[in-house]
């Protein structure tokens, strides 16, 4: 396997790509003419970086899953995260960059509301891909942060900068939700197959060996990272992935308790909860009635 390329900081990411550094926490890069010192094909950043590539330079990857990485597209990479890299042969490095440190953030609104941006964590076909208005938004935000880098650090920048840094990711939430929408179609179809993957999964004797259905566990079944599936989820049907999977289990077990010939305990351990209690209080809460009530009262 081939060794991480590690870049630590935005000054040795500007160095890679032989560009002035205009500020160690923060950076604006247009790849127009520029080389990097190696093509790595697996890095990791010890930085925020987000991408905006207008050409097509090869399959982008985290993990085993690739993205749907084509020109207009924006790609976002969190602090940690390992991205493996395709490049074609005769790949010559065109679009943007922006990077900035979580210590540029630090005591800013946009450091409290970081986690807030989740599309940072997104991993497969999880790309946003941009029409050419939305391309020109980014690129006008993109500018500003460039033109305060340009004009030297004063009192102002810190909260400017992040300013502009989360005017742009707050574009990137509309941005996502309009593909949330056009691409209503191929959402539809991850939550049929999130229903049969349920189905099937309460069809097998996965909850007694695994427990309940995690959130991660379902996302990796459907190849979509946590975090997109989570927010597809709940752009299709107003719950969180969570409450889905609970409001499924609480549908089978309403037929499961009119088999009386299994106690509520037996149930319980069916469903995968390892304590009876816990299935009872998590019924009552959704339902009203406790188990044994709700078998009575059918």
């Amino acid at each position: 396997m081939d060794e991480i390329l590690r870049i630590n900081t935005v000054s040795e990411h500007d160095k890679f790509y032989h560009q002035e550094n205009l500020h160690p926490l923060v950076s604006i890069i247009n790849f127009t003419g520029t080389t990097p010192e190696i093509y790595a094909s697996r890095m990791s950043f010890g930085f925020y970086a987000v991408y905006l590539k207008d050409v097509e330079c090869g399959n982008i990857k985290y993990g085993r899953h690739t993205y749907d990485y084509q020109d207009r597209t924006l790609v976002f990479v969190a602090p940690g995260q390992i991205i493996n890299v395709d490049i074609n042969a005769d790949y010559m490095p065109q679009g943007y960059a922006l990077l900035f440190h979580q210590d540029l953030i630090h005591s800013t609104p946009l450091g409290k509301d970081i986690d807030d941006y989740t599309f940072f964590s997104y991993e497969s076909r999880d790309a946003l891909h941009l029409s050419e208005k939305e391309r020109k938004i980014v690129l006008d935000c993109f500018d500003k942060i460039k033109y305060e880098l340009e004009l030297g650090n004063d009192k102002h920048s810190k909260t400017l900068i992040s300013n502009n840094i989360q005017l742009f990711l707050n574009y990137c939430l509309r941005f996502y939700d309009r593909q949330f929408v056009t691409r209503a179609d191929a959402s539809h179809g991850h939550i049929e197959k999130f229903e049969r993957l349920l189905k099937d999964y309460f069809n097998s004797d996965k909850p007694q060996t695994i427990g309940l259905p995690a959130v991660t566990y379902c996302a990796e079944e459907l190849h979509l990272s946590p975090n997109y599936f989570g927010d597809m989820v709940k752009k299709e049907t107003g719950k969180t992935a969570l409450e889905y999977i609970q409001l499924r289990i609480i549908d089978i077990a309403k037929k499961k308790i009119l088999d009386r010939s299994k106690t509520i305990s037996e149930i319980a351990y069916e469903l995968g909860y390892k304590y009876p209690q816990h299935f009872t209080r998590i019924f009552k809460n959704s339902t009203g009635y406790s188990p044994n009530s709700y078998r009575l009262l059918n």
